[in-house]
């Protein structure tokens, strides 16, 4: 299967085919640097942060650019309520930015471009659009002409009848048209400000990224993505800015993140559901938050509350027992060994082919995850009751561990040791301050599943299975139960006893 995505140009699942063979140019929107990160920042950067994962394990030598928006107007007026240069407010935000996304494990992309290290650029492409009669200034101002940009809407499926139907004429008077949006801002008196041919100012939020992206990833590049809520205006602003600068298409390939609800209501601060990833990360581990987010298709809304967390710690749990009795293995001395054709180790063969199935699926890390879960239950058969003991059975499971492991690095899941990990244990009662309607029984009920272990589970149903050929009904009773208090549901068939956790 090779990788499609789904490109929000058009709407559809495309295959994915680089301008360059084997290369890739991604532009991902940054954050404006005047607040704290929420939960739903969180959501974006580990989304894209997984996809450029994949895309460099599968092969791609990537160019990853995200940009900081360092001066707008929120930012101007941080600045004059701390009575302080927006500089201060700026690198404080972005200080914050990288404590908060290193704790998750965000790599660096390789490119952070700032809006005012790029003036210059910024002006060149404002002056461009002026000359191509695509803008105008006004005052010190300039503006971009939607009306002269024919296709506009092509990416959020807006009407420019409908949008000017609904516009309020009276924003501002000296525009042409009311849709049409600020490349160059005047400045006003005690504002930032820098030289251009209109006079003293500042660039609008549009034209920033469209001068960054060019300059690092050329006129038009391979992927543009970020959240939902910057389809329209932002992007579609993009979009005919850029293209009407050069002629030519700007991103070939759109990818959007889907939003975070609370308690199934969207995040607001006036609901008074609004919460700071730094709010999240004192009560919760980075890597269960990190494990919570990729547990969903990136496209998908994702609802976060107690439950959803609880339960993403216990089957981060799983994985960190997995990693556990392989650092108990190598601790014995063994190594990785060859393992058997056939047998119990055949199914974690095709693991890898499996899981690069489901990411190629457009980043499916929710189907991903189950693929690896699949293999890490054949993995737990071939773990050695004491590995100081049967050398041989802990190599062949370090060989299927090896198999694992660059899997979860593309999750950037399983980044610490076991012992370190579980040194912490997390009180699902309080996760991000939040009131989800968690009982005491549903607390209890995820911290018994993240103690059991997928070990422990087996070896509970052979003894259930000989109870029931033993024909001691009632002990094989106690133990179904048991699992169920557990968490664990038991389900007979012809085949056998299989399990799985309660939704």
């Amino acid at each position: 299967m090779t990788l499609s995505v789904f490109n929000t140009m058009g709407s559809r699942k495309e295959p994915f085919v680089p301008l360059v063979p084997g290369k890739v140019g991604m532009y991902v929107c940054g954050v404006t640097v005047y607040d704290l990160c929420h939960i739903g920042h969180a959501r974006a950067n580990v989304a894209f942060d997984i996809i450029v994962r994949y895309l460099r394990h599968t092969g791609y030598d990537v160019t990853y650019v995200r940009n900081f928006t360092d001066i707008d107007d929120k930012i101007i007026r941080k600045a004059n309520q701390e009575g302080v240069p927006f500089e201060a407010v700026t690198k404080k935000y972005i200080g914050a930015f990288y404590e908060d996304f290193d704790r998750l494990g965000l790599l660096r992309p390789d490119a952070e471009p700032k809006a005012t290290g790029h003036i210059p650029e910024i002006v060149a492409l404002t002056e461009r659009l002026v000359r191509a009669g695509k803008a105008y200034p006004v005052g010190g101002d300039v503006y971009y002409s939607v009306k002269g940009f024919p296709e506009y809407g092509k990416l959020s499926g807006k009407n420019v009848e409908d949008l000017l139907a609904g516009a309020r004429v009276d924003v501002d008077e000296r525009k042409n048209d009311p849709l049409d949006f600020a490349l160059w801002k005047a400045s006003k008196p005690g504002e930032p400000a820098w030289e251009s041919p209109w006079g003293p100012g500042r660039p609008g939020w549009h034209i920033e990224c469209s001068a960054m992206s060019m300059k690092r990833l050329g006129e038009t590049f391979d992927i543009h993505g970020g959240g939902k809520d910057l389809v329209f205006p932002h992007h579609e602003n993009e979009i005919a800015q850029s293209e009407a600068a050069t002629g030519k298409p700007f991103a070939r390939y759109w990818l959007h993140n889907g939003f975070v609800n609370i308690n199934n209501e969207k995040m607001s601060k006036s609901l008074g559901n609004f919460f700071t990833l730094r709010d999240v990360l004192a009560r919760v581990k980075p890597e269960v938050l990190r494990f919570f987010l990729a547990s969903s298709h990136y496209r998908s809304p994702i609802d976060y509350s107690d439950r959803s967390l609880g339960e993403a710690k216990a089957g981060l749990d799983r994985l960190y027992r997995v990693k556990e009795k392989a650092e108990s293995c190598r601790a014995a001395g063994a190594t990785p060994s060859s393992a058997p054709e056939g047998g119990e180790f055949e199914p974690l063969r095709g693991a890898p082919a499996r899981f690069a199935d489901a990411m190629d699926d457009d980043f499916n890390t929710a189907a991903a995850l189950g693929r690896l879960f699949d293999a890490v239950r054949a993995l737990n058969r071939l773990a050695p009751a004491e590995p100081s003991a049967d050398r041989e059975r802990a190599g062949i499971f370090l060989a299927g561990y090896e198999l694992l492991d660059p899997l979860f690095a593309v999750l950037g899941l399983l980044r610490a040791g076991a012992k370190e990990y579980f040194k912490e244990r997390l009180d699902v009662t309080h996760v991000g301050g939040i009131s989800s309607g968690t009982t005491i029984s549903d607390a209890v009920r995820v911290e018994i599943i993240s103690r059991i272990t997928e070990d422990e589970i087996e070896r509970r149903i052979e003894a259930r299975r000989a109870a029931r050929a033993a024909k001691q009904y009632a002990e094989a009773d106690r133990i179904r139960k048991d699992l169920e208090a557990a968490g664990v549901l038991l389900e007979d068939g012809k085949t056998g006893t299989t399990w799985k956790y309660k939704e």
